[in-house]
């Protein structure tokens, strides 16, 4: 294995370490899925979702919405344990030592993402056994899988990007409350385009929740896995450039 690799591999293994030391948070992030599917998915089961998703139940189809929220929120704290880092001086130390920032934030970003795509999972068999019908096979969770991963990248990478801006604790908490619940709200995840006023259409459009909402809800309800792999590559180029711009700032970092 090459010594970028194994830096990777490495800082990876220590976040699933952290992470895995902590199983009281890991099992709270289950808790605020959990209650949007008991509340809003049998509270709205009359709701017309009109064109499109006829004689779909509501739980169907908030699921998918459900699970790229859960990546979301997730995701949003990806820079906090950046900012501890950050103030004990182990991110200088380690980009210093290694002279690889983009494999650091590789490894970190691998650990933040396989375990979003671990509690989505659990949401998503959550969901079912309450009784969503999803179009389950190799291909749909296969395609799924990459949505969710290029959201969870995309968006921790903009999260680990604003704690190496700005180190502070504070602005962290910022972000995480002044971006999340519009995205959410703004977004396709609980309700279709079709049912939102026009204005809100036209902003729902660029969303990145709405591109990973639609997308699962192509692949696990109607099993239309063409069409969504082209519904991905608009994620796939904002985590390459959210990425990049976390990692020319931790290779800043190691110089302050």
């Amino acid at each position: 294995m090459s010594a970028r690799l194994a830096i990777a591999r490495e800082t990876a293994r220590r976040g699933w370490r952290k992470s895995l030391r902590r199983p009281v948070p890991l099992a709270f992030s289950l808790v605020q899925p959990l209650w949007w599917m008991l509340i809003f998915g049998f509270l709205f089961h009359r709701y017309d979702l009109g064109p499109g998703y006829f004689r779909i139940p509501y739980l169907t189809f908030v699921l998918p919405g459900i699970c790229a929220m859960t990546v979301l929120f997730g995701a949003s704290q990806a820079g906090i344990d950046l900012v501890r880092d950050l103030q004990t001086g182990f991110v200088q130390r380690m980009v210093r030592s290694t002279a690889h920032p983009g494999w650091i934030l590789a490894g970190k970003l691998a650990a933040d993402v396989s375990r979003l795509l671990a509690q989505a999972l659990v949401v998503g068999m959550i969901g079912k056994m309450l009784g969503a019908r999803l179009w389950i096979d190799w291909g749909a969770v296969l395609v799924g899988g990459v949505g969710l991963a290029l959201f969870a990248a995309a968006y921790g990478s903009l999260s680990c990007w604003i704690a190496l801006r700005t180190r502070a604790p504070e602005s962290m908490a910022v972000f995480v409350h002044v971006l999340n619940m519009p995205l959410l709200f703004t977004s396709t995840a609980l309700v279709p385009s079709r049912q939102m006023p026009g204005w809100l259409a036209a902003v729902a459009q660029w969303n990145p929740l709405t591109l990973v909402s639609d997308a699962l809800r192509q692949a696990l309800l109607f099993g239309r896995l063409g069409e969504t792999w082209g519904m991905l590559l608009p994620l796939a180029i904002l985590a390459a450039l959210l990425f990049a711009l976390a990692r020319h700032a931790m290779a800043r970092a190691a110089e302050d």
